[in-house]
């Protein structure tokens, strides 16, 4: 098994940085019914996922990452509105959302840069209102994290579009269910 590497931000900026390109070089250009379609219920489709990462950009983690800087654990996080993407991003292309993506991303990548986080602030508490007590480290990795689980929903999402397609393949590809 491979070793996990640990926290760097200057890592997990690299990978928040490209999480818009990626996700631009997925989606942009085709036709609706591969960004609109999820793959069940309540699961998100490529369009709801790229409306949900804007708004956690905008209300979550640099807002929480100020948050424990400021506050220290001593007041919990403002809750987390995981579904305000469906009516912000109503009336939009996809091609807007990820022209939208790729700014907020880049504000907030510059917003995080001038915070200036030392290694000793990684380790500051933060209170989630669900989880208990955070640490700035844990919450910025959970970034990252969110941002990679978020493009495979994408890439999953789009492969349940052709599970019918694959015939007997399906059992082979793990972007599929084991039924």
């Amino acid at each position: 098994m491979a070793s996990k590497i640990d926290f760097k931000l200057d890592e997990a900026i690299e990978v928040l940085s490209r999480t818009p390109a990626v996700l631009r070089a997925m989606l942009d250009g085709l036709p609706d019914h591969w960004t609109s379609n999820n793959y069940g219920p309540e699961t998100f489709s490529p369009f709801d996922v790229v409306g949900h990462l804007i708004h956690a950009d905008e209300a979550d983690w640099i807002p929480r990452a100020r948050h424990i800087l400021q506050l220290q654990g001593s007041k919990p996080f403002e809750p987390f509105d995981r579904y305000a993407m469906y009516e912000a991003s109503r009336g939009k292309t996809i091609r807007q959302l990820l022209d939208e993506f790729a700014e907020t991303r880049q504000q907030k990548l510059n917003e995080l840069a001038a915070l200036e986080i030392g290694e000793s602030q990684l380790d500051l508490p933060g209170h989630h209102p669900q989880l208990g007590k955070v640490t700035l480290r844990q919450l910025l990795a959970t970034w990252v994290a969110h941002d990679l689980n978020h493009i495979h929903q994408v890439a999953k999402s789009m492969a349940h579009q052709y599970r019918g397609a694959v015939g007997p393949w399906v059992g082979h590809l793990g972007v599929y269910p084991k039924s």
